[in-house]
């Protein structure tokens, strides 16, 4: 069976939405290297009207999905081996290693959110591991399902073309990615930088790691940081030992 992601949702109308283009779009509808379902929440709600929320307990505005109905639509899902997703603003932060650990799944199921959020615990009783993309509030979790599925999907042997540009991708090796540049040559009076046009590849290389490191230790100084410790020798082999 191929990576296979599973959406539990209140718009299944959203999906595919930009994981059905391009390359990883052809991946799924045409190659069949991975496989994308949505399970609609609202169809496992007892009330006949549809209703799958309820005020939260407390007091407060808002409201809340309710366990029982989440409940049902997880359990509608048979042999389930594969990461519980639910994307949450209080979440731990997506990163790429956490990723890399996704894509050799068999595959995730995302949890999308929406109100004020889904009661604890059928996030608790399930097993669900709460994940944020960043450090925004959205309306809901389905554009942050969309960013985790295409995250994995991607890193899926033979859904890109080149696998050698996934290793130089930012926090790949804990750094932020080199800048790009193509013809035309001179755009708007801006030059490509010689030494991209030399022909010497050590050349190219030593200045897009130091472009690598300005950049990270510029916008993110705390992946520049962890950078740096990461590169220090420790215990015995510090000392030469």
């Amino acid at each position: 069976m191929p990576f296979t992601a599973t959406v539990l949702t209140m718009f299944p109308e959203a999906f595919p939405g930009p994981l059905g283009v391009s390359l990883i779009g052809t991946a799924w509808r045409e190659r069949g290297l991975w496989a994308l379902e949505t399970v609609d929440i609202r169809a496992f709600s007892d009330d006949k009207r549809g209703f799958l929320d309820d005020t939260p307990a407390g007091g407060g505005p808002g409201q809340v999905l309710k366990a029982d109905v989440v409940a049902r639509a997880l359990d509608s899902l048979t042999g389930l081996r594969r990461p519980l997703l639910y994307m949450s603003a209080r979440g731990r932060p997506l990163t790429q290693a956490r990723v890399r650990d996704w894509a050799k799944q068999d595959g995730v199921v995302v949890l999308c959110g929406r109100f004020e959020g889904v009661d604890q615990r059928v996030l608790d009783s399930r097993g669900f591991e709460e994940v944020t993309v960043g450090d925004a509030v959205l309306a809901g979790g389905e554009a942050a399902a969309m960013v985790v599925i295409e995250a994995c999907v991607r890193l899926i042997p033979g859904v890109l073309g080149q696998v050698d540009s996934l290793s130089s991708e930012s926090f790949e090796d804990g750094l932020l990615e080199h800048p790009q540049y193509t013809r035309p040559r001179t755009f708007e009076g801006l030059d490509i930088p010689e030494v991209l046009l030399s022909g010497d590849h050590q050349k190219v290389a030593r200045w897009r790691q130091e472009q690598r490191e300005a950049t990270t230790r510029e916008r993110r100084p705390d992946l520049w940081a962890a950078h740096l410790a990461n590169s220090q020798p420790r215990g015995d082999k510090a000392r030469g030992e």
